[in-house]
């Protein structure tokens, strides 16, 4: 499923379909125009998050993006309809997309497993949820994981939790959750130690604002980059803060193709341009007329381009010796021209 020859990019709805299907719709749409691989979808029901209660530790946290609501307020507003989720598949189906969720508990897995999603995502906050990661890899489904929130016991216990139970294809993903994410709490170089020390696919769930952060991870060795995407920032989205529109999705997916191409390999071999380009570098050269038995000095040879003489690692070792005939100014010298 996942290919390390090319990054994997994933337009995330999440809710910034803002419970208007039309949206969805013309959402994914979007994504396919912006160069996207993927659509994820999250799949929950307030009740598979939360309790419906007044009680303090329900509400969400003072220093969130989403401050001042009930939990369970929060999550019916950004949940997805599962009547959408068969419409929505069939749309990217269509369009070729890849079509995948995050499920947010058992029932979830199983109303998925009728859609028969290629993938699953852990989110980030489900990564301590064993139950459910067990229930995940039980598919034999791909499974990509977030980090935000772990300790490195954390995916510890979660890798080898879904290697335990059938799942062969695991991908990480680093992710801050913060939403937005201050660029000083990133840290892109755990992307490598990742995939070095799970011996897994890694990659980025961004949270950032912009595209500069998902594209310097693909730099780094990211090979998949999720980001949020919204139809139409004037949409009132509980995600719109974080999220990018189909403008700057493109630009974000043209970005992250031109650096993998620029990647190349860890080789010092000169491309082929690069080899016709060497034609042009420098070359020793005669500067002034020189007669047969001139000494050459450092006032009538020099080093210019292009490379038609030579070599400039020559230019002392020639110094004091006789011009063996007669040359003009601008003659590309050669040793049988020296004696």
């Amino acid at each position: 499923m996942f290919n390390k020859d090319k990054v994997y990019i994933i337009a995330e709805l999440s809710a910034n379909h803002n419970q208007d299907f039309d949206i969805a719709v013309k959402s994914l749409e979007a994504m396919k125009m912006a160069g996207a691989d993927a659509v994820k979808l999250q799949t929950f029901t307030p009740e598979s998050l939360t309790l419906n209660s007044e009680q303090a530790w329900f509400q969400t946290r003072k220093d969130s993006l989403w401050a001042g609501q009930k939990l369970y307020d929060l999550y019916k507003q950004g949940a997805t309809p599962w009547e959408w989720h068969p419409k929505l598949q069939a749309l990217a189906n269509d369009l070729g997309l890849d079509f995948f969720s995050s499920p947010f508990d058992f029932d979830a897995v199983d109303r998925l497993e009728t859609l028969n999603v290629p993938l699953y995502k852990i989110a980030s906050l489900e990564i301590t949820d064993i139950p459910l990661i067990t229930k995940v890899a039980q598919t034999g489904k791909p499974m990509i994981i977030s980090t935000g929130v772990a300790e490195e016991k954390d995916i510890d216990l979660a890798v080898d939790t879904a290697r335990n139970e059938g799942c062969s294809q695991i991908a990480l993903l680093k992710c801050t959750s913060a939403y937005p994410t201050p660029y000083d709490e990133i840290n892109l170089r755990a992307i490598p130690l990742l995939e070095k020390k799970y011996k897994v696919i890694s990659g980025l769930s961004d949270h950032t604002l912009g595209i500069s952060v998902p594209v310097a991870a693909v730099a780094i060795g990211a090979k998949i980059i999720e980001k949020h995407f919204i139809l139409d920032k004037e949409i009132p989205s509980i995600d719109k803060a974080f999220s990018l529109d189909p403008s700057e999705f493109k630009s974000m997916v043209d970005a992250i193709r031109q650096v993998e191409q620029a990647m190349g390999e860890e080789t010092l071999t000169l491309s082929p341009k690069a080899m016709n380009a060497k034609a042009s570098a420098r070359s020793l050269f005669a500067i002034k007329d020189l007669k047969k038995g001139d000494i050459i000095t450092s006032e009538n040879i020099k080093s210019l381009r292009p490379a038609l003489g030579l070599h400039p690692k020559y230019y002392y070792s020639i110094l004091g010796k006789k011009i063996r005939k007669d040359i003009e100014k601008g003659t590309p010298l050669n040793m049988d021209l020296i004696e």
